[in-house]
């Protein structure tokens, strides 16, 4: 056996933090973490596409930092802090939006998102994104979803959701504006009609 390699079945101890939580499970030692995330931990908000680290589906918070779990050994992970999609705010029992994050808030307000498979990885991505840079110019915002593809939306409101969710950290009391709501409106508007020419 080459110096390095890791023998097929060998098992490991994977302690991490998730979501603020201590969890441990005994996996494969090649398991990946969107994996052991998924199956050893029950958390499948952390959604698997491509398997390849090219869709940014399966990105979670590393630390901190916006990784593709599907290319990241779990036990790499070890000791270290994860933020899956259910780690970024959940309704609370009164339904209270101002639970939410602001960026899942965004992401209500704007309509960014529509059959939601690869919305987890955007999360993931726009909260550490604008952890870096609280104030992206939508150019910016552009850059900061570069890397994770959507087969929906055409974008646009996800690129309004994360001008959205910088307004809502600096202000989570801050009123919604036309301009976040121009581009689902011209889309809800070209559906209606689409549906219109086909009946």
């Amino acid at each position: 056996m080459a110096t390095g390699t890791v023998p097929a079945g060998a098992r490991s101890t994977v302690a991490v933090t998730v979501n603020g939580t201590h969890r441990s499970a005994e996996v494969e030692s090649r398991r990946t973490l969107s994996d052991y995330l998924r199956h050893d931990l029950g958390l499948t908000g952390t959604h698997v596409g491509c398997e390849h680290g090219v869709c940014g589906a399966c990105t979670v918070l590393l630390d901190g930092t916006p990784v593709r779990s599907c290319l990241v050994f779990a036990v790499t992970a070890a000791g270290h802090q994860v933020t899956t999609a259910e780690g970024l705010g959940q309704l609370d029992e009164s339904g209270d939006p101002n639970s939410l994050s602001p960026v899942q808030r965004a992401f209500r307000d704007c309509h960014a998102l529509q059959c939601g498979f690869c919305t987890p990885g955007f999360m993931t991505t726009i909260t550490a994104g604008i952890a870096e840079n609280p104030d992206p110019t939508r150019d910016e915002a552009v850059e900061m979803i570069a890397g994770n593809l959507c087969r929906c939306t055409g974008y646009q409101n996800i690129v309004d959701a994360v001008l959205r969710a910088a307004e809502l950290a600096k202000d989570p009391a801050a009123p919604l504006t036309d301009r976040f709501t121009e581009h689902s409106d011209a889309a809800h508007s070209a559906d209606q009609d689409a549906d219109g020419a086909g009946a």
